[in-house]
């Protein structure tokens, strides 16, 4: 590819996957959303809009495997369009590196505050430690603080965690299930799981209700580019790396449909779970389900598994700033692209994905839909930036040169349709959630979006075009092993 292998070579395929499944995280997405999920559309578009979610999300990641085998490099996305494209590869890797930045940003600020509002529940349950918006950006700030420590430490230690946390969240989803069917006496009835309907937006038609229903779902599926970004430290990297983002989607999409209907059925007081004085209905429904202690105990499955989920997801942001900035894309590039000698890891990269995801999540503090706000954020930076290189790859046509793994024939029929999906959430998450709109209600992630956008077609104008040519070769194979016989010593 023409870079130095400047990051360590040490993470297996399963470790690939993990980092992808880690960062999809059913319970965290699932669960942080589920509040959102019951007013909006309500458990028949909880249950019925994972699994067509899913398998649409199947689609991209199967058109994205395809240019992830042929392009296996750290830069993933930005570096996919600069080489797909047939003209103007420079403008296209541009504004694709810069939504995936800002989707990446969004979506460990969403995590990491998902877990925190877990995390306050926990604490008030325990020690009468109040969920207050105060309350939980701090302890949002205290997780991305201990994210970006840990993201310090080598990537071993992260594929460790990753490993691990594929492991948590599969035992985890069984055993909170489990609970949730054989310990409660009571369950609601199959009608109401799979056919209740609830609207309390505010809103009055029900079809663009049920399309803001699928951010639950969408919003979860979110991340599988990390195996992309992953593949500069993984072995066999153009099997591997497509896998991982197949499987994670695969697996996350049979899990976490248990995991919704098995909550969906315990739920015994709809209204008194969505007014929640905990202020996440899922830890309400464990309450009224199985009692307070049985709670507990299910809120440290789902807060392990949220802080697996958003140390993967600062890995995989990190690494993406960090081959943005070898290219010289972001301002202070020279700082974000430095690496530590004694871990191999982009360090400074690391911190600035925890600060610019700590600034996204500030606006909860007076913003009461500003959670699903950052949510949207995160679906509509990252599946932008998705499927640029997937449109590219159908503009090359035969002309594309295929890696190892590929989907032959069904490419072309695969990638329209990845597109098509993409188009429809993109319009659909930047619409208002709730009416009337307040500045208490304002859906800000058009503003986020534009800001961003606005920022660096301005930079592009002004500047950029004059000297950003894409991702940068480093030097001719001779040079290259020079470097990393360097960095070896």
């Amino acid at each position: 590819m023409g870079y130095a292998q400047e990051l360590a070579r040490s993470m297996s395929g399963f470790s690939n996957f993990a980092v992808s499944f880690s960062i999809i995280s059913i319970l965290s997405g699932c669960l942080t959303l589920y509040g959102y999920g019951m007013t909006t559309g309500g458990p028949a578009m909880i249950v019925w809009g994972w699994p067509l979610v899913g398998l649409m999300t199947l689609l991209v990641g199967l058109a994205m495997a395809e240019v992830c085998s042929s392009y296996p490099t750290a830069g993933g996305l930005y570096f996919w369009a600069a080489k797909l494209a047939r003209r103007n590869g420079a403008a296209w890797s541009w504004f694709t590196g810069w939504f995936n930045f800002l989707g990446q940003v969004a979506t460990t600020a969403g995590i990491d505050y998902g877990a925190a509002l877990f995390a306050n529940a926990f604490l008030d349950l325990q020690w009468n430690f109040a969920t207050t918006p105060g309350h939980t950006l701090t302890i949002f700030g205290v997780i991305l603080l201990l994210h970006a420590l840990l993201n310090t430490l080598g990537v071993k230690l992260v594929a460790l965690f990753n490993d691990i946390s594929v492991w948590w969240h599969v035992v985890g989803v069984a055993v909170i299930v489990g609970a949730l069917v054989f310990w409660p006496s009571h369950h609601a009835s199959a009608s109401f799981v799979f056919t209740k309907f609830v609207n309390e937006t505010g809103f009055h038609n029900p079809l663009y209700v049920g399309l803001l229903s699928l951010l639950l779902a969408q919003y979860t599926f979110t991340g599988y580019d990390a195996s992309a970004h992953m593949t500069e430290e993984t072995r066999n990297a153009a099997v591997a790396g497509p896998k991982g983002i197949i499987t994670s989607i695969l697996v996350s999409l049979a899990a976490g449909w248990v995991l919704l209907i098995g909550i969906t059925f315990a739920i015994t007081k709809y209204d008194g779970a969505v007014t929640s004085a905990t202020g996440v209905p899922p830890v309400q429904i464990f309450i009224d389900a199985i009692g307070a202690t049985g709670a507990k105990l299910l809120l440290l499955i789902v807060i392990g598994a949220q802080f697996f989920c958003g140390m993967a997801s600062v890995t995989a942001n990190s690494r993406m700033i960090y081959a943005f900035s070898r290219d010289g894309a972001l301002p202070g590039s020279k700082i974000w692209h430095r690496i530590s000698d004694r871990t191999r890891t982009p360090v400074n990269a690391v911190w600035l994905a925890a600060v610019g995801a700590f600034a996204l999540g500030l606006p909860s503090m007076w913003n009461s839909t500003a959670y699903a706000a950052v949510t949207s954020i995160s679906v509509i930076g990252l599946y932008i930036a998705y499927v640029i290189p997937v449109f590219l790859r159908l503009r090359q046509g035969s002309s594309f040169e295929r890696g190892p793994w590929h989907l032959g024939r069904w490419s072309r029929p695969v990638g329209m349709a990845a597109v098509g999906w993409t188009a429809l959430i993109t319009v659909v998450f930047v619409l208002p959630q709730v009416s009337p709109i307040t500045t208490k209600s304002f859906n800000y992630a058009p503003v986020a979006v534009l800001v961003v956008l606005g920022f660096a077609g301005v930079w592009w104008m002004v500047s950029a075009r004059r000297w950003f040519t894409g991702p940068r070769v480093q030097g001719s194979l001779e040079e290259l092993e020079t470097i990393e016989e360097g960095l070896e010593h």
